[in-house]
């Protein structure tokens, strides 16, 4: 007969296991926690580097600008000038329209830099509000990465505290049975023993075939349930009846909890070996 001592450990197991669980998808999920503050960042930055580049293209356009209005005053200053040497009407006429033309092309210059100055203007402005975004967000994901990592610091130190726990449980109890159960209780919600009352599984409230709940009630061996597959065990108790049963359907078809394959025989084996 299988001792009570077994299933109370199985039960002590089963929490720690079921903790254990808990704790390694916590930690695997903690990076996560991250991911919008770093696509937050990353677009910071996106911006910044554009508005960089969009700001440097027009301060070359101002410096461009520039250069060609000192031109175009040199060329009008110098037609200017030459006006007092000039001795036919041909030359006058030639010497005023290029005066005109160059008066016409520095006003659309200053026009044009003016503009162009008050974008660089505004664009200075929005880079150092991203630069102080930027430097906002990198300290907030510091502060967080550094929070995260404490935490995944913690919950390691309380698995390997868990380790430890398990390793007292665990020598005595079948490799097989061991096997099975961790996946049972990563499979069910942490949930891999449960007991039987009357003839019900109370893990999936299924009813159970007379014979496989006396099996069970003798316990001369671990057995599992054919329709949930946690490990069972009997609990004395009035006996419902099976319209006051309710049947769990998120538990059927997992016979494939107890083995990596799908060509497990189900609880049937296990009830019909010694």
């Amino acid at each position: 007969m299988v001792a009570t001592e077994v299933f109370d450990k199985l039960r002590e197991l089963q929490d720690i296991l079921a903790r254990k669980n808990q704790l390694d998808m916590e930690i695997l999920e903690a990076p996560q926690l991250l991911v919008k503050q770093e696509e937050l960042l990353a677009r910071y930055k996106t911006n910044y580097i554009k508005k960089n580049t969009d700001d440097e293209a027009i301060r070359q356009t101002i410096g461009t600008l520039k250069a060609e209005l000192f031109e175009t005053e040199q060329r009008r200053e110098k037609a200017e000038k030459s006006m007092d040497g000039i001795t036919t009407q041909r030359e006058y006429d030639a010497l005023d329209r290029e005066i005109q033309e160059a008066t016409k092309r520095e006003a659309e210059l200053r026009k044009e830099i003016l503009k162009n100055e008050s974008a660089h203007k505004r664009l200075d402005e929005e880079i150092k509000n991203e630069e102080a975004m930027i430097r906002q967000q990198e300290q907030e994901l510091d502060e967080r990465k550094a929070v995260i990592e404490a935490e995944i610091t913690h919950k390691k130190e309380e698995l390997a505290a868990l380790a430890e726990g398990e390793k007292h449980l665990t020598p005595d109890l079948d490799s097989d049975t061991l096997f099975k159960f961790d996946r049972i209780i990563k499979n069910k919600q942490g949930v891999g023993i449960v007991p039987v009352q009357g003839s019900v599984c109370m893990g999936c409230h299924m009813i159970l075939s007379a014979q496989f709940a006396i099996e069970v009630r003798e316990g001369k061996k671990i057995m599992y349930c054919p329709y949930c597959s946690r490990i069972l065990y009997y609990q004395e108790s009035d006996e419902d009846s099976a319209e006051d049963m309710v049947f769990d359907d998120m538990d059927m078809g997992s016979l494939a909890d107890l083995d990596d394959s799908n060509d497990y025989d189900g609880a049937d084996e296990d009830s019909s070996d010694d």
